[in-house]
């Protein structure tokens, strides 16, 4: 039985979007402090063949959130090995997702501010913070690591980011859900990385030497549905794919200096015209009349029906850098969205270091700049990038 812990705090500096209010007041910047993750997990593998994964926290805590907010049930599933290695069967609530490696990012060894959170595409709309209710199978056969699941996806009208009502550009349908399909299949040319649990890390700080190739997809019968110009209802698939590859290896296998780096492109149709705007831990929560097409605070289209590529790279310097054990990683990645509902690439850019101030994830500090397009809307409805606004983050993580 093992007990684990991550807490993410951080410290924001925010040009909000135009319009951006807080409880009615307009306020164009916003300085804050928030708890963006507290997790506490507690597995066992109670014989070789049964395992279970419990794990509560809380989630984008901060000066607007509702006071006395407590502690929620992120995973809760049990896991029966038929094969040790090759097929484990599993059901409950769990992050055994299809479609991407970050689909089900280990937040503790995240190596950019946040994991690239469109991968996550239905992050609180039928889904519990990226976590399913599925039947799940999973295992490794020689190099190829597999997992794939049947999901019974979560009310939409209980959903954290509510879905718009029913209308021209695709959203959501409210009508009972069917069932979703997903999968990741990873080739994994060198070291073998760990399938205990769903959560891939972001980086081995040069403990290991990893290339993978992956591919996934996601795809939910009927899931959207729009207007059609005659007003009738139009029901379609939601069908996602993506392909990646992640590299992480040391340069020096006794000094452990290392790179990092990972690509991935995709392909989402969420029928005509879908947008999904996000902002991590947002700090606006309305906009008023000079609001944009992006919504409040630090909101930028994220998802949508179209094309997207991401890209991050990091270089980890040796062992003991400084301080006898701290060292240092600069990173810098870049999200570019093609998607159907705007006419001009949605292009996210950010850049950062983490220091390690014992030499591993367990006491981390980081600082990021991020920059970001705003869109607004012309008076012949493109949408269009009006306008770019940036955030400087700094975050604290301890985990065992």
């Amino acid at each position: 039985m093992q007990l684990s812990l991550v807490g993410q705090t951080w410290v924001r500096y925010d040009e909000n979007n135009p319009g951006t209010t807080v409880f009615g007041t307009p306020q164009a910047h916003t300085f804050d402090i928030g708890i963006r993750r507290w997790r506490m997990a507690l597995y066992s593998q109670f014989t070789n063949r049964v395992f279970v994964f419990t794990q509560f926290g809380m989630n984008n805590f901060s000066s607007s959130s509702k006071q006395f907010q407590g502690f929620f049930v992120h995973d809760a599933y049990a896991e029966y090995a038929i094969h040790t290695k090759g097929l484990s069967i599993g059901a409950g609530l769990s992050g055994w997702n299809g479609l991407s490696r970050y689909a089900s990012p280990s937040v503790g060894t995240i190596m950019t501010l946040d994991a690239p959170l469109y991968q996550q595409v239905t992050n609180g709309v039928n889904d519990q913070f990226l976590r399913k209710l599925s039947v799940h199978f999973k295992g490794k056969l020689n190099k190829l690591d597999y997992r794939l699941a049947i999901t019974k996806p979560m009310a939409v009208q209980n959903a954290v980011s509510p879905v718009k009502p029913l209308g021209f550009a695709s959203d959501f349908s409210t009508e009972p859900s069917t069932i979703q399909g997903q999968g990741y299949l990873m080739w994994q040319f060198f070291d073998q990385e760990s399938n205990l649990t769903p959560y891939t890390v972001g980086s081995y700080l040069g403990k290991k030497k990893v290339l993978n190739l992956g591919a996934g997809f996601i795809v939910q019968p009927n899931a959207m549905w729009h207007l059609a110009p005659d007003s009738l209802t139009v029901k379609t698939h939601m069908m996602l794919f993506g392909a990646d590859v992640f590299y992480d290896a040391p340069f020096n296998a006794e000094k452990h200096n290392a790179i990092t780096a990972y690509a991935s492109y995709h392909y989402m149709n969420l029928g005509p015209n879908y947008l999904r705007n996000t902002g991590v831990m947002n700090p606006g929560n309305g906009t008023d009349a000079n609001g944009t097409l992006n919504g409040a605070g630090d909101a930028f289209p994220m998802v949508g029906t179209g094309s997207t590529i991401y890209a991050q790279l990091g270089y980890k310097f040796k062992d003991n850098l400084f301080a006898k054990t701290a060292t240092l990683q600069p990173f810098t990645a870049t999200q570019i969205g093609l998607f159907d509902a705007l006419a001009d690439p949605m292009v996210m850019a950010e850049a950062g270091f983490n220091l390690f101030l014992t030499g591993t994830h367990t006491s981390k500090l980081s600082m990021v700049y991020q920059n970001r397009p705003v869109f607004s809307t012309n008076v012949a409805g493109v949408n269009f990038q009006s306008d770019r606004k940036s955030m400087v983050v700094m975050q604290y993580q301890v985990s065992f």
